[in-house]
């Protein structure tokens, strides 16, 4: 059972930033791409960023391109996600999550892509 834990949430307001991290197990983060979703109350788990492997290439959602941040440390186990200018629309439950064997961090934007969960952090951004 792989045991992905993610911390790094909180309170700020609106322009602010914050660095979220997933700490995963070894030999079973190394090598799979990694991503990032979020559930707000009342909606659908979004898609948010995802990481191929190597962490050479990342995919975002249209509307966080240019404000969030998705990278890794290989060596560490652990993937980020640097969230700058917040929005109270960026409110929201956060997840990092581990991408199937045999699917592509380019093309793995749907919950069933992922595998491994983690117990997900809460983002509130104040107006």
């Amino acid at each position: 059972q792989v045991q992905l834990v993610e911390s790094g949430g909180g309170l700020v307001q609106a322009g602010g930033s914050l660095r979220l991290s997933c700490a995963a197990p070894g030999r079973t983060f190394i090598s799979y791409a990694m991503g990032w979703f979020r559930q707000a109350p009342g909606h659908e788990r979004e898609f948010v960023a995802s990481i191929s492997g190597n962490g050479g290439n990342t995919y975002y959602l249209d509307s966080v391109k240019g404000r969030f941040s998705i990278s890794r440390d290989n060596a560490k186990n652990t993937v980020f996600l640097q969230m700058n200018s917040l929005k109270p629309e960026d409110t929201a439950v956060y997840y990092c999550a581990r991408v199937k064997s045999g699917r592509s961090y380019g093309t793995a934007r749907r919950a069933e892509d992922y595998d491994y969960w983690g117990q997900g952090t809460q983002v509130t951004v104040s107006s």
